[in-house]
């Protein structure tokens, strides 16, 4: 997929839009994708970065990073995206001037967004507004009970597979692996450290199963309880896997949540309670 971070850098031709931030790209964003997949010509999706909410100063914990929203959009069929960074000026812009400046500067005609898009200076700007400067804009129907609002409810609840039914894919926790204390290797389970980017919701703490690099891994959320931790780590044993990852980044799947994190008597104990995780993580289904 050809990623544009300025209007100039796509040739001006008869485009059709899907337009929003498309955070986690979930079944409601999909359905706005989709159907502009299936409008043409050159369905282009134009999306945000960072988050608006985050630009304007409130606080959002996003549920991808844009590296991963940007690999989603390209596993659904979408070949060029505009990614326009969102500062307080363009947060400042009226909405006919942003729509001349990023809509009929990469030659949009048809344009599609959930119906409570909203766009420019107050947010000001809608479905109806775009339609009245002369594009064929069209609202997309709502996929019931679909909201990044509710998937970060059931991820903070730790209900990673009540998240994947309305992403329409598993759940994720992304990082950069970083050097850690080098426990798990000591123990006979070596794994990956990873350090989330700071705006990225992590699920609640416990053990999960799940995957990453095609590979089953068994993922522990928390604070190391049994080392008297207190700094929050994401930990990945992959399972069968060899390879040093130091320094890469790495999107794990979270499949189901197996229990809560704890102390433990000795380390005997801690040892044979990571083998029953590791033998649920071999059994786990991978929600759908």
């Amino acid at each position: 997929m050809r990623v544009a971070r300025s209007p100039n850098e796509l040739e001006r031709i008869e485009r059709t839009v899907a337009i929003g931030t498309f955070d986690g790209v979930h079944l409601g964003h999909r359905a706005v994708i989709e159907a502009a997949l299936a409008a043409g010509p050159r369905p282009t999706v134009v999306t945000f970065d960072p988050h608006p909410r985050l630009a304007l100063g409130y606080g959002v914990e996003t549920i991808s990073t844009l590296d991963r929203r940007l690999e989603l959009l390209a596993e659904l069929g979408v070949e060029e995206a505009l990614v326009v960074e969102f500062t307080l000026d363009v947060a400042k812009l009226e909405a006919e001037q942003f729509a001349h400046d990023v809509l009929e500067a990469i030659g949009t005609r048809i344009v599609l967004a959930g119906g409570t898009f909203r766009f420019g200076r107050g947010r000001r700007g809608d479905l109806d507004l775009l339609r009245s400067v002369g594009f064929d804009a069209r609202a997309v129907p709502f996929v019931e009970g679909v909201s990044s609002t509710e998937i970060r409810r059931r991820l903070k609840a730790g209900d990673v597979v009540g998240a994947a039914s309305l992403l329409g894919r598993p759940a994720e926790v992304e990082g950069t692996v970083v050097a850690g204390d080098a426990r798990g290797g000591t123990l006979g389970f070596p794994t990956a450290n990873l350090a989330p980017p700071p705006e990225l919701l992590v699920p609640a703490f416990g053990i999960y199963a799940g995957s990453a690099l095609g590979q089953r891994a068994a993922i522990s959320i928390g604070t190391n309880p049994h080392y008297g931790g207190e700094e929050r780590r994401i930990e990945a044993f992959l399972l069968d896997f060899e390879g040093d990852l130091y320094g890469s980044r790495l999107a794990v799947e979270l499949w189901a949540r197996l229990r809560d994190e704890r102390a433990f008597e000795d380390e005997r104990q801690l040892i044979d309670q990571i083998a029953r995780d590791v033998a649920e993580t071999r059994a786990a289904v991978r929600p759908v």
